[in-house]
């Protein structure tokens, strides 16, 4: 009884950022899916193996290393629909809701941009950016997840912004059309 209810407060907490993790590295809502599902059935598998403390950390290395297999096994099948989550589509219009149409037409070509150039970060930048700006998680926990060491989580970081810096900088913020 109390395994199913840690694991049930597990899943209820993680769930999301299991998800959203393996869409943005997988590319494909399938099998960000199938991932999340794997997570999912390890978590309930290892539940004594790691302490309530120690779970974020270990379902995100868990995340990252279902995912770099996937990639792996699946190099060939690499260029797929992609797209940015619905999570990170909602939290940015949370904070820009309008019905005006002009800024609705601004929004989408923002996240339109904002896609494409995350589409382009290479797997090293792109998993540490997520994990840090979308996930929310500490440069400790990235560095003990992705099993790199924090300046490797900083530098990698660093760089991800420059390249989006550089992706996003012809995008003026008063254009529409």
């Amino acid at each position: 009884m109390l395994k199913e209810q840690r694991y049930r407060n597990l899943i209820q907490t993680y769930k999301n950022k299991i998800y959203s993790y393996s869409r943005y590295m997988l590319k494909n809502k399938m099998d960000a899916d199938d991932i999340t599902q794997e997570v999912m059935i390890r978590i309930w598998n290892n539940m004594d193996r790691f302490s309530l403390f120690a779970a974020k950390t270990w379902i995100m290395k868990t995340t990252n290393n279902l995912c770099i297999d996937y990639l792996r096994r699946n190099s060939a099948q690499k260029k797929r629909e992609t797209g940015i989550d619905d999570e990170f589509e909602e939290c940015y219009a949370a904070h820009n809701s309008s019905d005006n149409p002009h800024n609705l037409v601004h929004i989408n070509m923002m996240m339109t941009n904002v896609k494409r150039a995350l589409e382009k970060l290479p797997e090293e930048f792109r998993s540490v950016f997520i994990l840090y700006q979308i996930n929310g998680l500490k440069y400790r926990e990235i560095s003990k997840s992705l099993d790199i060491p924090l300046n490797t989580v900083k530098v990698n970081l660093l760089r991800a912004r420059k390249y989006l810096q550089k992706e996003l900088k012809g995008y003026r913020t008063d254009e529409v059309i």
